[in-house]
C-alpha cells in the first residue's frame, strides 16, 4: 500500500481516478492498490475487467486478500491483452510444449549416456587383462558404478524450480 499520496502538498489521485477522471478519495477501494506512478496496471484491468467489475470483486473479498486478488487481475489482464483468446491458457499451454519438447531432449540425451556406457562397459569387458580375477572384480565395482547412475531427475524438485 502506497501512503504518500501527498504530490506538492495536494493529494495525488490513485491511477484508476485519474484514468476515469475522478476525484480521489482518501478510502477509495482502488487506491492502495493502482498507484499513481503505475498506470498501466489500472488501464489493462479496467480495458479487460471494466472498473464496476473489479469495484465490485475487491468489496467482497476481505481486505488482507485483495493484493493478491489486484495482482491476479492484473497478471490475467495483461494477458489477455498479448492474447486476446487464450490469456493465462495460452501462456500456461506454451510453457507446457516447451516443458514436453524439453523432456524428450531429455529423455534422449540419457538414452545417449546409457548407449555410451554401454560400449564403454562392453569395450572393458572385451579387454585382455579381464584374464585375472582381480581384473574381474575390478570390473564388477566399474559397471556398478557406471550404472548407479540414477537417470531420472526428481521430478518434484524440477516443478519445484519452475513455479516458485
Amino acid at each position: 500500500m502506497k501512503e504518500s499520496r501527498k504530490h506538492g502538498g495536494v493529494a495525488s489521485p490513485c491511477a484508476a481516478c485519474k484514468l476515469l477522471r475522478r476525484r480521489c478519495a482518501a478510502d477509495y477501494v482502488f487506491a492502495p492498490y493502482f498507484p499513481a506512478e503505475e498506470p498501466h496496471k489500472f488501464a489493462s484491468v479496467h480495458k479487460v475487467f471494466g472498473a464496476s467489475n473489479v469495484n465490485k470483486m475487491l468489496q467482497e473479498l476481505p481486505e488482507h486478500q485483495r493484493g493478491d486478488a489486484v495482482s491476479s487481475m492484473v497478471y490475467e489482464a495483461n494477458a489477455r491483452v498479448r492474447d486476446p483468446v487464450y490469456g493465462c491458457v495460452g501462456a500456461i499451454s506454451s510453457l507446457q510444449q516447451q516443458i514436453d519438447v524439453l523432456q524428450a531432449q531429455l529423455a534422449l540425451a540419457q538414452a545417449e549416456v546409457v548407449h555410451m556406457r554401454m560400449r564403454q562397459f562392453s569395450s572393458m569387458t572385451n579387454s585382455p587383462e579381464n584374464a585375472s580375477p582381480s581384473s574381474r572384480d575390478t570390473h564388477s565395482h566399474q559397471a556398478r558404478s557406471l550404472f548407479s547412475m540414477d537417470m531420472v531427475e526428481d521430478q518434484s524438485n524440477m516443478e519445484d524450480s519452475l513455479w516458485h
